[in-house]
């Protein structure tokens, strides 16, 4: 078996090894030369490196001479100046202030902002109204209002108390002007008529409906806490002055239909509408214009005493049947008192035949004097 060397390099051939073999070696010296290279250029800086990013320096030692022997501290606080706002007193063995609440327990809402009292309520004291503040109502729908009170009582001057039954739900305003009518014009009727006003008969006050309880009307003032009914204001001595009552005397109702409507803005009454009828509807209802609308009609007072009826019918009086048919024929009557008085009565001895015999049938004649 004979080998050339055509055939040699042919078959096992090395020339790819040794072409790798040796451009490995030549990166492996290119790398070595490189890193010495970059290893010499640390020890100057680069003219181009403005940021001094590619030689870092070396730190210089710090000189004891620049270290201060005593930082300065700020000056203590005086007792005398005020604390600051965000200053909070040290805790002590570990418990946390009473003003700051603890880290683990969650913070309490904060109270909502009282509410600033109205004027009307200033001015409606205990020596005018028994009228505790009640919360404002909010609906169903447009219904409640603010500034709410209910009354309960209204003082006099003389420290007595007219009792409202039952309590009424009534805004401020309204239940000033209720007090006001009753300690200033309806308390000088009342002694007028030798009594005293022991109560105020309440017929409804707020109550979350429309005008005359129809489905669908417009709200009623009554829905506002703004409207009071009234039927009647009793008195001491067990009278009680009706409004609509037709028995009580007219110029009683008269003065109480102008006090009404000279303090309220509106007043409805008999005449009014079939709804008010029995009571009287009062309210402070706004307008333009300040409209005041007062429709009451006080009616003239119904008889004190019934007609007189007929006498009964005397016992000796003739049955009915003839008194009718007498009085049905008057003139038959006296036609036939004319003629007995001409022809007298037969005596009684006589037959009745003979009688018409003996009476002439003669046309009754007037004699002449």
């Amino acid at each position: 078996m004979s080998f050339s060397l055509p055939d040699f390099r042919r078959k096992w051939s090395c020339r790819g090894y040794m072409s790798a073999g040796a451009a490995m070696v030549t990166a492996a010296l290119g790398l070595s030369l490189v890193l010495a290279e970059k290893a010499e250029a640390r020890k100057y800086a680069s003219p181009f490196d403005i940021f001094g990013l590619g030689t870092p320096r070396p730190r210089g030692s710090v000189h004891p001479a620049r270290i201060p022997a005593k930082i300065p501290l700020p000056k203590p606080r005086p007792e005398e100046a005020p604390k600051a706002a965000d200053e909070t007193p040290p805790q002590t063995d570990g418990k946390p202030s009473p003003d700051k609440p603890n880290a683990t327990k969650p913070a309490e809402a904060a109270p909502p902002p009282e509410k600033q009292v109205s004027a009307c309520r200033l001015a409606l004291t205990d020596e005018i109204a028994v009228a505790p503040s009640i919360p404002d109502i909010r609906g169903p729908g447009a219904c409640g209002g603010e500034d709410l009170v209910r009354l309960e009582a209204i003082v006099l001057p003389d420290k007595r108390k007219v009792a409202v039954k039952p309590a009424a739900v009534l805004r401020c305003t309204m239940a000033s002007a209720i007090a006001d009518w009753i300690r200033k014009d309806m308390v000088p009727l009342a002694t007028s008529l030798g009594s005293t006003i022991s109560d105020l008969d309440n017929f409804d006050s707020f109550e979350c409906r429309g005008r005359n309880r129809v489905v669908g009307a417009m709200l009623s003032e009554h829905g506002k806490a703004n409207a009071l009914d009234v039927r009647a204001v009793k008195l001491t001595n067990g009278q009680s002055i009706g409004l609509t009552d037709r028995s009580l005397s007219r110029d009683v109702r008269e003065r109480v239909l102008h006090s009404v409507c000279a303090r309220f803005s509106t007043v409805l009454g008999p005449g009014s509408d079939w709804y008010h009828e029995d009571h009287i509807h009062l309210d402070l209802a706004q307008r333009r214009n300040d409209y005041r609308i007062c429709q009451w009609n006080v009616w003239d007072p119904l008889p004190q005493v019934a007609p007189l009826l007929p006498a009964e019918r005397p016992e000796e009086a003739p049955p009915r049947e003839v008194a009718a048919k007498s009085e049905a024929k008057p003139e038959a009557k006296d036609g036939a008192d004319d003629e007995a008085a001409q022809n007298p009565p037969a005596p009684a001895d006589k037959p009745a035949a003979d009688r018409k015999k003996a009476q002439p049938h003669k046309p009754a004649t007037k004699k002449r004097r």
